[in-house]
């Protein structure tokens, strides 16, 4: 059987947020799905009954904490509370998957240790689904 092709390092992605790219700031930014499943067995054998709940997304982010002007951190502390557009193409050009949804922001951390650089990391509640399609 041949090795599937469509698998590739993640590198050269897209991350807008409002409409601003920040990818050159980040070194991840995934999609973490949450699905509850329930489960109650029965005395019998094969007395099982399951529900799947609905999915709650999480966009999970870190990187470089820039604190000025066209920054990820100073911007999403400065909407703090407000919800943000979000595409994720983790691979950029024209007919690649993309994901795009939106998020609450969550204020970023500030500061860090001497001698290294300052970085933040979050995960961020996404409100509603997401929607998933191809780049143009």
């Amino acid at each position: 059987m041949p090795a599937p092709t469509g698998a590739y390092v993640l590198r050269n992605a897209v991350v807008t947020i409002d409409s601003v790219e920040y990818a050159n700031q980040l070194n991840k930014a995934r999609l973490v799905p949450d699905t509850p499943i329930q489960t109650f067995r029965t005395l019998v054998p094969d007395g099982v009954v399951q529900d799947v709940d609905s999915t709650v997304w999480t966009f999970e982010i870190s990187g470089l904490q820039i604190n000025e002007a066209n920054g990820l951190a100073a911007a999403l502390r400065e909407a703090a509370g407000t919800e943000l557009e979000v595409t994720l193409q983790p691979k950029a050009g024209t007919g690649q998957a993309t994901a795009t949804f939106t998020i609450l922001a969550l204020d970023t951390e500030f500061g860090g240790d001497q001698g290294a650089f300052m970085t933040t990391e979050l995960s961020l509640p996404v409100v509603g689904g997401v929607t998933f399609g191809t780049s143009a």
